[in-house]
């Protein structure tokens, strides 16, 4: 049986962990949500607040999220209490947000698998909203909840279940690591492929022109430039725990800032060509309707099932592009599921000391069945809709301005980061690095997250009963707390390194001082000469 003291599993190089980072931010929400975002908000001029967001938001908490999960070197909890005994229940959070959005985004990634197979004969024929909600998803609109489970989405659901169960049982490298070298390159080719066709569709300048003609006038509005932050809070899986899992599995001496980087300016690249490629097939659709753009723009589940399956209707060799686009779908989506579902498995795994298949299996069943029960019925689209507004606009936005608060508002922690990020990176942080994380970050979020909340409480969200916010949205916000709140409770097993001097397990002996009886003790002027000596090491061993 594995324990904590055997050695943390890692990535077996620098670029493999980069394709897993890359392929957890590069998801469902870079095609189908940042194309619509970016056209709602000012066009071409949108890129000017996405940039200077990604700059001061964005770039600075991955940095953040990279440095605590490689200087701790644990899951999400695990991490929050070798930082601070009080900070577990920070981490449980994470984990109970990343378990909420994994079980429901599963379900999505089933619905994109089968949208593959049916773009063979474009199954879903002319009418392709009838068919979706009505043929596809048998929705019930007036149920708060059912049993009447649809049989092509149960079984497509239960396969995406156990290939994700099958891929984090392999381990890191073998599951996670060798998915996404094989998953990433394949993303991109056939992206590439229904990007170039889209471009070569009659009327895909008019969806070009509407996407990137500038309107400079939106810049004034801070609405707008709040929903760039949004975009990059939610688009870069940062402050929910994915990339400070991932980070941990990182070799002791890795280039943080220089990865992540890397793993920044990939994701927005993507999210650029989606725009590029979305936008031209709207073009089409607007053209051959004979309408304007504004009028089929449209984002989300929307676009994907709805709108795009009418594109593929009328465009030349329309079953290829589908199969090739909702492929694309499938594989983003999967590349994402992983590094979600790993959060909660390497949660477990370091609570109760068990080894990973063990709690890959348990874990993923658990899982599943909630799926099952809760989207793969006739009430499973409002369900979903709900848990996705509520853990999404509530969840990430208030873990991360929770943890930030915490890291350095009350425990004043962040330059033993910025420490541990110039002893091992290319790249060096200083005074702007931490304006942006504490001062920048923490406006916008707190700004986000009071607009989401009034919005919410002033207004029923989607014209749902209250029975169903109350339970799928407020209810799970709330469950998450309180589970939070216990396990944080829960002793971890005796043979975990926590309280004592940082080993070779985890951590960096030098950066804490140890006082018998008082917590550990952030040294500044340790961290500064420990930090040049493993330069000089580093720069000696290359």
């Amino acid at each position: 049986m594995e324990t904590q003291s055997q050695r943390r599993e890692t990535f077996s190089s620098r670029w493999v962990f980069i394709l897993a980072a890359i392929g957890s931010a590069v998801g469902l929400g870079n095609i189908w949500r940042f194309p619509y975002v970016a056209y709602e908000n000012g066009g071409g001029a949108f890129l000017v607040p996405y940039f200077v967001a990604l700059l001061t938001a964005g770039i600075p908490l991955l940095f953040l999220d990279f440095a605590l999960g490689h200087r701790y070197r644990g899951s999400a909890p695990l991490v929050f209490r070798r930082f601070h005994p009080k900070a577990e229940a920070v981490g449980w959070i994470q984990v109970g947000i990343s378990f909420f959005i994994t079980v429901y985004y599963a379900a999505i990634i089933a619905w994109a698998a089968i949208y593959t197979v049916k773009s063979f004969n474009r199954a879903w024929g002319a009418d392709t909203n009838t068919y979706f909600f009505a043929d596809f998803l048998q929705f019930d609109e007036t149920a708060a909840f059912s049993l009447d489970f649809v049989p092509s989405i149960t079984l497509a659901l239960a396969l995406v279940w156990i290939a994700a169960i099958v891929v984090l049982a392999m381990g890191v490298d073998a599951g996670i690591g060798r998915v996404s070298k094989f998953f990433m390159p394949l993303l991109t080719v056939l992206f590439i492929i229904v990007v170039v066709r889209a471009l070569f569709l009659d009327g895909a300048i008019n969806g070009l022109n509407a996407f990137f003609t500038p309107n400079w006038e939106a810049l004034k509005n801070p609405t707008v430039w709040v929903a760039a932050y949004g975009q990059i809070f939610f688009s870069l899986s940062v402050g929910f725990g994915i990339m400070l899992t991932y980070s941990s599995y990182l070799k002791p001496r890795s280039n943080l800032t220089g990865t992540a980087l890397t793993t920044a300016f990939a994701n927005s690249s993507f999210e650029v060509l989606a725009g590029i490629g979305v936008f031209a097939t709207l073009g089409f659709m607007a053209l051959s309707q004979g309408v304007a753009v504004d009028e089929v723009a449209t984002s989300g589940i929307g676009l994907a099932f709805v709108a795009f399956p009418a594109v593929i209707n009328e465009m030349p060799f329309g079953a290829l592009f589908g199969v090739l686009f909702f492929g694309s779908l499938t594989i983003a989506g999967f590349t994402s599921l992983f590094s979600l579902f790993e959060v909660v498995v390497s949660a477990v795994k370091d609570k109760l000391n068990l080894p990973r298949k063990t709690t890959a299996i348990a874990t993923g069943l658990l899982m599943a069945v909630i799926s099952l029960v809760l989207f793969s019925t006739t009430s499973g689209l409002a369900s979903l809709d709900i848990m996705d507004k509520f853990t999404n606009n509530i969840g990430i936005v208030a873990i991360a301005l929770i943890s930030i608060i915490v890291i350095d508002w009350i425990l004043r922690r962040i330059e033993e980061f910025s420490a541990h990020l110039n002893m091992v990176s290319s790249f060096q942080v200083g005074t702007i690095w931490r304006i942006c994380v504490i001062n920048v970050t923490t406006l916008v979020l707190g700004f986000t997250l009071f607009q989401e909340i009034a919005g919410l409480i002033a207004e029923p969200y989607g014209g749902y009963t209250t029975t169903q916010l109350g339970w799928f949205g407020w209810g799970v916000i709330g469950l998450i707390v309180v589970a939070s709140l216990v396990l944080s409770m829960l002793s971890w097993p005796k043979d975990t390194p926590i309280d004592g001097p940082p080993g070779s397990d985890f951590g960096v002996e030098p950066v804490l001082t140890r006082i018998p009886g008082k917590p550990r003790k952030y040294d500044p002027q340790r961290v500064a000469g420990f930090a040049v000596e493993q330069y000089r090491k580093t720069r000696e061993e290359k």
